[in-house]
């Protein structure tokens, strides 16, 4: 957590972005001449101020495809202090990835192979036999564990137990309430968590629909923020107002 001048912990800590490039990906691939290049595209929002780039690939290539997880590796061993964040189940190539990669950061999250997009946080009580030795193993390979959670403050000291060190809170819930009368008691709700994760020791990331729309209220009720995830909504601004633009947008959205 940043200090205030005085030395103290201030309660308000910089946010990092960190840009998921499924969405480039995604369209990439409905052609076979290669562009657009998800590796110009992170070398755009890197140059815009991103402070990390997230992939997610899934088993069937639908977006993101290994050879982009390791060409991505690769172009940031050029961009020192970037963070590589890779996300997926941790399944038998998932791990395999990591394994050759080394990320900075594995966010594990418990998504079904056919799943549009990830919409639910880990049972950390069922799949704790599970997750404990992958946390394990992800940790003495240099990766900081990130688990995928819905905002339920229960379960943040079994997050702990587990070994992780952060949670990614699920924000879909949060986009839905976003303008209407349960907005205030849905971001309560984040907010209670986020002060369960503190007090077990995690750090905190948030992402899924997040927007420049939703995220100033999401960040001032969350002052311990220490990174989010875009990727759809970034691609979506992106197409209006071009990839740096974007970047910049959500920048000053954290008030950055």
């Amino acid at each position: 957590m940043n200090k205030s001048n005085s030395g103290q912990p201030s309660s308000r800590i910089m946010t990092n972005l960190s840009i998921n490039l499924n969405k480039i990906a995604l369209l990439r691939n409905q052609r076979h001449v290669g562009y657009p290049s998800v590796t110009k595209a992170a070398e755009t929002v890197i140059a815009a101020g991103a402070h990390g780039i997230t992939v997610h690939p899934r088993p069937d290539e639908r977006h993101i495809r290994r050879t982009d997880v390791y060409e991505l590796s690769e172009l940031l061993k050029s961009h020192p202090g970037i963070e590589y964040n890779i996300e997926g189940n941790p399944y038998p190539d998932y791990m395999q990835l990591c394994r050759d990669v080394r990320p900075t950061q594995a966010t594990l999250v418990p998504d079904a192979p056919d799943v549009a997009t990830s919409d639910d946080g880990w049972d950390v009580f069922a799949e704790a036999e599970r997750l404990r030795p992958i946390i394990g193993e992800l940790q003495s390979m240099g990766c900081r564990v990130s688990l995928f959670m819905n905002p339920d403050p229960a379960a943040m000291a079994q997050v702990a137990n587990l070994g992780a060190k952060r949670i990614e809170l699920y924000t879909g819930p949060w986009a839905d309430a976003f303008g209407t009368p349960a907005e205030q008691e849905v971001l309560a709700q984040y907010s209670e968590s986020a002060a369960a994760a503190v007090a077990e020791g995690l750090e905190i990331n948030a992402g899924h629909d997040l927007t420049t729309e939703n995220l100033p209220a999401f960040k001032a009720a969350l002052p311990q923020l220490d990174e989010v995830s875009i990727g759809h909504a970034f691609t979506s601004d992106a197409l209006w107002i071009g990839m740096e633009e974007s970047v910049k947008g959500f920048l000053k959205a954290l008030g950055a």
